[in-house]
C-alpha cells in the first residue's frame, strides 16, 4: 500500500482552524479528491473538529497529517502535546459544544487516539465510496437518457 503523507502546523489559537481547514481543501483537491465530492466534504468537516478540539481543550499547537493511501482512502491526524485522553461528550438540546467527537464517530469509518511522544494523536479514518453500478438495463453510453 502507498501512502502519501502532507502536514501543518497549527498554532494554538481558534482562529488556526479556519486555515487548517483552507489547507486541507487545498491538498485534497492536489490529490484529486475535487471540493464538491462528498469525501472531501466529510474529511474536511472532521477535520475542523479535531483541529478545533486539539486547540480548543489542550491550549497547544497540533500538527496536522493527512494520509492518502492508493486505494482512496485517506487517514486524518492530530497529534497535540497533552497526555489528556480525548473524552466524548454528550450534548443535550441547545449545548453549543460536545458534539465533536460524536460527530468524527458517525462520519469517520474508524477513529481512535494513541499516545505520541509527550502527547497523543487523534485519528479517523474514510474509506473511499464504491463507484456506483449501473442497475439492471441501465445504459453506460455517455450522455443517453433512457425514459
Amino acid at each position: 500500500m502507498q501512502v502519501l503523507q502532507v502536514q501543518l502546523e497549527v498554532g494554538p489559537d481558534p482562529t488556526e482552524v479556519g486555515r487548517a481547514r483552507r489547507w486541507a481543501r487545498s491538498r485534497l483537491a492536489g490529490s484529486g479528491i475535487g471540493d464538491d465530492e462528498p469525501l472531501a466534504e466529510t474529511l474536511v468537516l472532521l477535520i475542523s473538529e479535531l483541529v478545533t478540539n486539539a486547540v480548543v481543550h489542550t491550549g497547544c499547537p497540533a500538527v496536522l497529517r493527512m494520509l492518502f493511501a492508493a486505494e482512496g482512502g485517506v487517514r486524518v491526524e492530530v497529534a497535540d502535546a497533552s497526555d489528556r485522553p480525548p473524552r466524548p461528550r454528550h450534548a443535550e438540546g441547545d449545548d453549543t459544544n460536545g458534539r465533536g467527537l460524536e460527530l468524527v464517530d458517525g462520519l469517520a469509518d474508524r477513529w481512535g487516539w494513541q499516545p505520541e511522544g509527550v502527547g497523543k494523536s487523534i485519528w479517523c479514518e474514510v474509506d473511499p465510496a464504491p463507484a456506483p453500478s449501473p442497475g439492471p438495463g441501465a445504459s453506460v453510453a455517455p450522455g443517453r437518457v433512457h425514459c
